[in-house]
Parts: C-alpha cells; sequence; structure tokens
C-alpha cells in the first residue's frame, strides 16, 4: 500500500495536466480588430530565415491598422537587405537601424525598447521573434483574445519545430503540468509567471505602466521578467495555446539547441540549489521508475511511467505537439534536461555565455 502511495503525486499532476489543457485559451480564426497593432521584430544575422516571418506578417488580415516595425540589430550578414527586398513598397513596413546596448543592457531587451518607442501610438503591441511564421488570422486573434480575456500581457505559445523533440516539448508540459493557469492569472504574485517572448501581445498603457523593456534591461529571460513586471505594476498575465496560429523553428541543430538552453536555463531557477531540488524531484517521479521495471515493485513502475507519458500526451495534444513516438521518450527526457540545467550552470560560472556573438 504504501509503494502504491507513492504514485499519489504523479496521478495528481497527470490529472492536473488535464484540467489545464481543458482550461487552456486559444485565439479564435476569422477575427478582426479595429485597434492599432504595431507588430515589433528584432532581428539581428537573421538573414537565412527571416523571410517566411516577414511574408507571414505581411500577409494578416483582420487588422486594418496594422503596422509592422523591423529592427536590425547590428547584423553582419545582410538582413537588412532582405528585409527591404520582400517589404519593397509596402508603406505599413518601417525597418530601424538599432543602437549599440547601453551599459547595463542586454541586446534583446534594448531592440525591443527601441521598437517600441518607435510604435508609440499603438494601441497593441505584439512582440515577435524571427523564427516564428503566423497563419493569417494570427495577429487579429491574439489582439481580441487579449481583451476577452482581460490582461496586460498575453503568451501565445506557438507549435515547436525543428530540432530538439526530446527537450523542447517539455517547455509546455512543464507549465501544464505544474502551473495553474488560472491561478496564475488571478494572482498578484510575480514569482507565479510565465511567458515565451516568441511571441508576446500586451496592451500598450500596461506596457508603459511596467516600464517596458527598461524594467528587464538586464534580463537574460526577459521574457518572463516583462512578465512579472506586468505583474508588479498591477496588470494581469495569460497564457494561450497558439499552435494553430503559429509555428516556431526555435533551433536547427542540437547544437543550437545546446548553446540556445545553455545561455537561460541557469536564469530559470533562483539559485543552483533551487534547480538541483528542481532537478532531483523530476528524475525521481519521471525517470527513476524506468530502474524499477525489472524489480519485485515493476507493476508500481510501469504505472509510474505511464503516468508521465499520459502526461506528455495530455500536453502534446493539447499544443499540437507530436505525442506518439515521442511521449515514449519522457524519461529520457527528463535526463537531457538534467544534463542541460547542469551544464548551463557550468558555463555561467565560467564566464561562457553568449549569444549572437554578445556576452552575457
Amino acid at each position: 500500500m504504501i509503494v502504491w502511495l507513492a504514485l499519489a503525486p504523479l496521478l495528481l499532476l497527470t490529472a492536473h495536466t488535464a484540467v489545464n489543457a481543458l482550461l487552456l485559451r486559444r485565439p479564435h480564426r476569422d477575427a478582426i480588430t479595429g485597434e492599432r497593432v504595431a507588430v515589433l521584430l528584432p532581428l539581428r544575422d537573421e538573414a537565412g530565415r527571416v523571410a517566411p516571418c516577414l511574408e507571414s506578417l505581411l500577409a494578416q488580415r483582420g487588422v486594418p491598422d496594422l503596422t509592422v516595425h523591423i529592427l536590425d540589430d547590428a547584423s553582419t550578414d545582410g538582413t537588412a537587405d532582405v528585409v527591404r527586398t520582400i517589404a519593397a513598397g509596402d508603406e505599413r513596413v518601417r525597418l530601424l537601424t538599432g543602437t549599440a546596448p547601453p551599459a547595463g543592457w542586454l541586446g534583446k531587451p534594448n531592440a525591443c525598447r527601441q521598437l517600441a518607442d518607435d510604435a508609440a501610438d499603438a494601441d497593441v503591441l505584439v512582440f515577435v521573434d524571427a523564427d516564428v511564421v503566423l497563419e493569417p488570422d494570427a495577429i487579429a486573434g491574439a489582439a481580441g483574445l487579449l481583451r476577452r480575456a482581460g490582461v496586460t500581457l498575453l503568451s501565445p505559445y506557438p507549435r515547436i519545430v525543428g530540432a530538439g523533440r526530446l527537450v523542447q516539448p517539455l517547455l509546455q508540459w512543464s507549465w501544464l503540468t505544474f502551473l495553474p493557469l488560472r491561478g496564475m492569472e488571478r494572482s498578484p504574485r510575480p514569482s507565479l509567471a510565465a511567458a515565451g517572448g516568441q511571441w508576446l501581445v500586451l496592451d500598450r498603457a500596461g506596457y508603459q505602466r511596467a516600464g517596458g523593456h527598461a524594467a528587464v534591461r538586464d534580463d537574460v529571460l526577459e521574457d518572463i521578467g516583462l512578465a512579472r513586471a506586468v505583474k508588479r505594476s498591477g496588470g494581469r498575465i495569460a497564457l494561450a495555446d497558439g499552435s494553430r496560429l503559429a509555428t516556431c523553428h526555435m533551433y536547427g541543430s542540437w547544437r543550437e539547441l545546446t548553446d540556445g538552453y545553455g545561455k537561460s536555463l541557469w536564469a530559470s531557477f533562483g539559485s543552483a540549489f533551487g534547480a538541483a531540488a528542481v532537478v532531483i524531484l523530476l528524475l525521481l517521479l519521471y525517470a527513476v521508475p524506468v530502474l524499477f521495471l525489472v524489480s519485485p515493485w515493476w507493476d508500481v513502475a510501469l504505472a509510474a511511467c505511464l503516468l508521465g507519458v499520459t502526461g506528455r500526451v495530455i500536453s502534446a495534444v493539447a499544443t499540437g505537439g507530436r505525442a506518439v513516438p515521442d511521449a515514449f521518450a519522457h524519461p529520457l527526457s527528463i535526463v537531457l534536461f538534467g544534463w542541460l540545467v547542469a551544464r548551463s550552470f557550468h558555463r555561467r560560472r565560467r564566464n561562457l555565455l553568449t549569444w549572437r556573438g554578445r556576452a552575457l
């Protein structure tokens, strides 16, 4: 009985994943908004992948008053030339030449600040990364959901494609499993916040009250930092499933993925001790049971493994991911995640963190 009771936490977590999946907000298709919407696109050496993103932005519908503000952040690969070619003659597009980050600023917050300043008359700000491709209804749908939900910041997670099928789905799985979505929306606590910087939608006035990107000028995870700043200023935030309206090709190779996670995973935890506690707990819940499949408690171990897989399947179905066979590798995914966390802290201690040629 004691051994079987050990399954209770897994059962509760899997049930919580299912509840969150049912409550998950989703933007509507065929939406129309009359608000002034500014899409803000920071670019640094994105010549190889900005074209699909920009073409999708110019194909947006349901947003009569749309402007697209693009900042070239000291690119050396001809990014600005690609933008000029695609946007030639389109008066909705403004291409800015970025200035270097001032002392105490990281590159992306500095770029986003300049873009927001350039869109001073917008009602809604939409921050998009160059690896995101939007469906034609995406901007109008997200702006409509921002208002229906009554929040200051909306984070619609796109469907993740590309390298990292063992690791990338853990992003959506983690907040569906461990974060009470409706509780997060209602709670004023800044610590109870999540967001994904690939696609963020904000009320302009609320963004300014929160201090804008100046409030997160030196934050490696500026997306989560901005969500917390919104809460500190009295605003509300919400997560949404944007997988039907957006895809994100974050990483093209395992090396890109490890570099990307390496620069930021350490910042996801309050301390190395906190990170170790989280990783150990995840390993105990989702990886260690595999070791007992050939023990006298094989039936309990099998039940534990199946609960973990079930949670991943629910998460994948809810967020446009691939459920089979990826979910069955969940124990391995947790092990790889633990290794990436350890690697990120190791590189930070050795001052090896860089991104796009800039030291962090």
